[in-house]
This record gives C-alpha cells, structure tokens and sequence, in this order.
C-alpha cells in the first residue's frame, strides 16, 4: 500500500513516526519518574514539561522534514522526472544539477548517464534518419501522384473506420464533416445504405457500386466497394463527376495502417498507444465562463502518439457581443476580425464531430470545457467524451510543486511556441498537443498503460483542478 504512495508523502509519514516515537518515549519516561517520585503535588510540574516537549519535538521534526523535503525529497523526484523526460521523452536538454546539489554526486552521475544515452541515442539516430530520409522521399512522390489522380479514394477497416483518405476524398468529407482518422465512415454517409453495400460486396467477393446520401442529406454520392483481398478492410471511390472536388484540394495523404487492427476493449481499458486524441484551445471574451463568450476555438488530433497532419480546425467565433480591448490586448482577435463568422453553435457542432471516438484533451480543461457545456443542453449535444488535462498530467509525472502552466511544461519538455502562435487558440493546442506527445511514453514508463489508470492518477491530483470524467459506481 505505502509503495503507491509518492516519495514525499512517504518522508512525511517516516518523520510522523518518529515524532510519534519520540512524544511516547518522552511521555513514558515522564509516566515513570512521575510515578517513581510518590508525590501527587508534582503531577502539574510533569504535565507541563510533558507538553513543552510534545511541542518542542514537534517543532524540530516539522522543522527537519521541511528541510528534508525541500532539499532531498522534492529534488530526488525532479531529478527522476528529468530522467524520464530524457529516457522517454525525447528531450535533450541539459539536467538542472543545481536544484539537486543537496543530494552529493547523485545528480552530476545521472547527468554524465544522461549524455552516454543522449550520444548512443544520436549515432542510432544518425543511421535511421538516412533510411527514413529515403522511405520519406519515396513516401512524398506517392504522396503527390495519388493526390493529383482525379480521384477520391478512402480505405477502411473490416470495422468501416477509415484508415486512410487521399486530398481529394479529404475535400469530399470535408463538405459534410472534417476528415479524420479512425473515424467511422457512417459518421459522413447514410449507415444503412453503406451497410448494404458492404455486405453485397462481402457476399460476391467482388467490387460494388453504390448510390449513397451524405449524412448531411445535401448530396447523394456515386461510390464503388472495392475487397482489399485477403487483407481487412475495404476500398471506397467517389465517382470524381458527382463528388464536386474544389481544384484546390491539395492535402497531403493521410493514413494509419495501425487502423486496420481490430478494437474490442472499452476505451479506459485500451493502451494510450492506440488511443487518438482531439486537443483543443479557445480564446475568449474573458475569464468568466458563466457570462463571457468564445471568439476562436483550434483544436487538432493526435493518433497513435503522433499529431496527424491536416486534421486540424482554426475557427473564428462571433461571440454576438463587443470584444473588450483588454482581451484583444492578450489574443490580437477583434470585431472585426469575427463579422460574419459562425456562431458558437455552429462551431460547437463541428468540433463535437471532430472529437467523435476521441478522448478530450486541455490544459485547464475545465475553463475551456466550460464554455461548451453551457450551450450543450441547448443545442442537444452530449459532451460525454473522456477528459484528459495537462495540468494534472503534469502533477503526475513532475510532482504537484513545481509550476503547470503551459510555458512552464513547454520549457521542461523543450517544446518552443512561436511567438505569433502564443495566446492564438490554434497555436496553443499544437504546444498541448506536442506536450501530450511527450508525455504519453513517459505516463507508460511509470506503469500507466492505459486511459483508466491514468485518470486514476489524476484524481489524486484533484486539489489543482477539477476531474472532468465521472466516476464510476
């Protein structure tokens, strides 16, 4: 039991034992020379000397546990997120010996450690990245062929979730939701009529042809079911005449073959590798989540431990009120820049459909989760999704006394915000989103593997910020 529990907390109680051990020792030795003087008139004299010493020794182990904390048990488990930042992380920095120069020659060892990984890392490092140069460069041609074929083309798992979409077809599902990994394709086609075409082909081993309505009910699309052969999954191409492609469709090709894989646990009990991710930001009016209004909302997936490229959303908001200057001031956004933008229902429907199958993620969640879930009752939108935050994701793996802002997590992670990017809702959900990244291989080195373990450590962290995800009964 005591092993759960974090080092600090683990001293704290080593040094109540003592402090316990001592009063009882004291005011034993008091009981019997108490008794061993046979006069009741000093009872007052050893109960006095009693409680001067209860708070004397309370005093002096108060006083040695917080220098002990503070320069050996909150140093120790600094240097221990150090090292996994670097051993799990991807960061390169340099320790910081000084806040552990308490601790004799453990932090000059760990940081000469460090190096020999950080040097072994490099020279492995140096021989894949001349293979992956060339696997990217021939990756980039195929790229570019398939997205100028006058085709749109998506591939799907034996569970229809996508497993990749070319430019082309990213334009078509773009026009009734955005495109995205792992989505379900029932989620932008009639699931009925899709089903039906699925299984004809599943039943003649042959290609199919279908007509089938966007969810959107605004246009009906001529596709063609196509086997994958032996391999799960299946082929699905938009007839280019009637899919209205924009010619400036020129995504790249998007996809995660780790896609076709089967899924059957819940999603508390799937490893954070396989999980996707929508992070988000907003920008605001104010700080008052009751009374104050959205004016821009970024937001961006993570799948598999990786930011997927083009899955992204960058909204304006016309929060139907004034911006007051002092939040121009912070975000640069004005009214202008919000005329005729959609409103916060609009957005919050787009979004909603953006994080379907994905598990939330903010820094400080609950202001920004704030915003939407006051307008969810009235447009009818259940934001049920799990909630990670990396304010308490850094409580976890840093320690709840060192800073959680976002600058402070980006620096410890040696993560850089542009400049322009900074207080811009698109370019703090990519830092979060980057953060996320680094974070995830580390939560898995503690022993965290999957999303329920995870929460559970978060809850512990309570106290900074509130828990979005309910608890079970």
């Amino acid at each position: 039991m005591l092993s759960r529990l974090s080092l600090r907390i683990r001293i704290f109680l080593f040094f109540c034992l003592i402090a316990a051990a001592c009063i009882g020792g004291v005011w034993a030795a008091l009981w019997i020379g108490y008794g061993r003087a046979g006069n009741p008139a000093l009872l007052d004299a050893f109960v006095f000397v009693g409680a001067l010493s209860l708070f004397a020794i309370l005093g002096v182990c108060a006083g040695i546990w917080l220098l002990f904390d503070e320069n050996v048990a909150k140093p120790i488990e600094r240097l221990a997120a150090g090292l996994r930042a670097r051993a799990h992380g991807g960061v390169t920095s340099d320790l910081d010996q000084q806040a552990a120069r308490y601790l004799g020659d453990l932090a000059p060892a760990a940081s000469s450690l460090v190096g020999k990984l950080g040097q072994a890392n490099l020279n492995s490092a140096e021989a894949i990245a001349r293979e992956t140069a060339r696997l990217e460069a021939e990756k980039a041609r195929l790229t570019t062929l398939l997205s100028e074929v006058p085709v749109a083309t998506v591939m799907v798992g034996h569970d229809h979730r996508i497993v990749l979409y070319d430019a082309q077809a990213a334009a078509v599902l773009s026009q009734i939701a955005p495109a995205r990994l792992g989505a379900v394709l029932g989620d932008y086609l009639e699931a009925g009529a899709l089903e039906a075409a699925h299984k004809k082909m599943i039943r003649t081993g042959k290609e199919v042809s279908a007509r089938i309505t966007g969810n959107d009910g605004r246009q009906t699309y001529g596709l063609r079911l196509k086997p994958l052969g032996d391999a799960p999954g299946y082929v699905v191409i938009f007839d280019s005449a009637e899919a209205d492609i924009p010619p400036e469709a020129a995504r790249p090709l998007v996809y995660d073959f780790g896609l076709l894989n089967p899924v059957s646990q819940r999603i508390e009990n799937r490893p954070l590798s396989d999980l996707t991710f929508s992070v988000f930001d907003t920008e605001t009016t104010g700080l008052l989540p009751h009374k104050d209004h959205v004016v821009q909302l970024g937001a961006l997936r993570v799948l598999r431990g990786r930011i997927v490229d083009g899955e992204a959303l960058d909204l304006l908001v016309d929060p139907g009120a004034p911006i007051p200057a002092a939040s121009t001031r912070v975000h640069g956004i004005t009214d202008a820049m919000v005329k005729g933008a959609p409103d916060i229902a609009e957005v919050s429907r787009t979004f909603h459909h953006f994080c379907s199958d994905a598990v939330i993620v903010a820094h400080n969640a609950p202001f920004d989760m704030a915003f939407l879930r006051r307008e969810a009752k009235r447009l009818n939108l259940a934001w049920d999704h799990p909630v990670l935050d990396t304010v308490l994701l850094s409580a976890v793996l840093f320690g709840a006394s060192v800073p959680h802002t976002l600058d402070a997590l980006c620096d410890r992670l040696d993560i850089t915000i542009p400049t322009a990017l900074r207080h811009t809702a698109l370019g703090d959900a990519r830092a979060t989103a980057e953060v996320l990244c680094r974070m995830l291989p580390m939560l898995e080195a503690r022993g965290f593997s999957t999303l329920g373990e995870v929460i559970a450590q978060t809850r512990a962290h309570g106290r900074l910020l509130e828990d979005l995800n309910p608890v079970d009964k």
